[in-house]
């Protein structure tokens, strides 16, 4: 489940032009209308690079997904962002599928050269059930990282070659559409979210940037916590 690069720049743009107010959760209007037949996003990136990132995820609403996917996550990486232009990333978080309103707890890898790996942890979780989550690197063991639920790892050590200190950490909601042109709709929370200074060495999450594409909105809560998604 990929992030572009190009999040990034558009992220940086809007909170050049975003004082970060937070609306009221309301039906989008139709000129705001979401559909997407490829990837769209509403979350948060950090401002500054970080060795982990972690949250408790949670669903709002049953998602409504006509195609492809949904999913909430938080991670490092992304499309072009390993070493020599490949992809590269590790995630966590939520996802649902067509023909489903419940959700799968799940993690994915990217390595450079290599398909991506979905690791299905749980499926049927009803909406609004809660997970902590977190990827965060290995302490004396720089590009090595883990996968944490709950507090307990759920994943190997996993090496990302180049990852020491190369990446901003992100919490975002994802759509993809699989080709057809959908308005896939959902809304999850992340609360308590914390960046990792150091391996090991949790902080708040701080300044960040907010991105969303067309009709995808983000609703600042707290210093810590947001809502992401599509009526």
């Amino acid at each position: 489940m990929p992030l572009s690069r190009s999040l990034f720049v558009v992220a940086a743009s809007a909170a050049c032009v975003s004082a970060l107010a937070a609306p009221a959760l309301a039906p989008a209007r139709p000129a705001a209308a979401c559909g997407s037949s490829g990837y769209a996003y509403a979350g948060m990136t950090a401002s500054r690079r970080a060795y982990g990132i972690g949250a408790t995820l949670a669903s709002v609403t049953s998602p409504q997904v006509a195609s492809g996917h949904v999913a909430a996550w938080v991670g490092v990486g992304g499309v072009g962002m390993g070493p020599r232009g490949t992809n590269e990333w590790l995630q966590v978080g939520f996802s649902s599928f067509p023909g489903s309103r419940s959700l799968s707890l799940y993690y994915e890898v990217a390595r450079p050269n290599a398909a991506p790996h979905y690791y299905e942890l749980e499926s049927g979780l009803a909406p609004g059930i809660a997970r902590k989550v977190a990827v965060l690197e290995l302490r004396d063991r720089p590009n090595w990282w883990r996968v944490v639920v709950d507090g307990k790892a759920v994943s190997d050590p996993i090496n990302l070659p180049a990852s020491h200190g190369a990446w901003s950490p992100t919490a975002t909601t994802e759509s993809w559409g699989a080709g057809t042109f959908v308005c896939n709709r959902f809304w999850f929370r992340f609360a308590s979210l914390s960046v990792a200074s150091a391996p090991g060495r949790w902080s708040g999450l701080g300044a960040t940037y907010p991105f969303s594409d067309h009709g995808y909105r983000v609703v600042r809560k707290t210093a810590s916590s947001f809502l992401a998604g599509a009526n």
